[in-house]
């Protein structure tokens, strides 16, 4: 597992001031997501951590979905940071 693929791009400050912030936990959950994904190519029958995988994605498409419904600018500006796509249900 390489630990120094996940996203560096979020600054220092910004944890600093905000961790309860949308933008803060989804970032926190887009680096689970990728790390567990990781995890589950080489361990393919890992059923708990597809369990948990499924729930960090329920999580954040979540709070992407609050998001969009109260700031699309900041929506677009994070779903753009993080390379992530845009959900297609609403």
């Amino acid at each position: 597992m390489v630990k120094n693929f996940f996203l560096p791009d979020f600054s220092q400050e910004k944890k600093e001031k905000n961790p309860g912030s949308v933008e803060f936990q989804v970032f926190n959950f887009t680096n689970k997501i990728r790390r567990l994904t990781s995890h589950l190519e080489l361990h393919r029958k890992d059923y708990l951590s597809q369990r948990g995988l499924r729930k960090i994605l329920g999580k954040r498409q979540r709070l992407l979905s609050y998001l969009s419904k109260k700031n699309r600018i900041r929506y677009n500006k994070l779903i753009n940071q993080l390379d992530i796509r845009e959900s297609q249900i609403r």
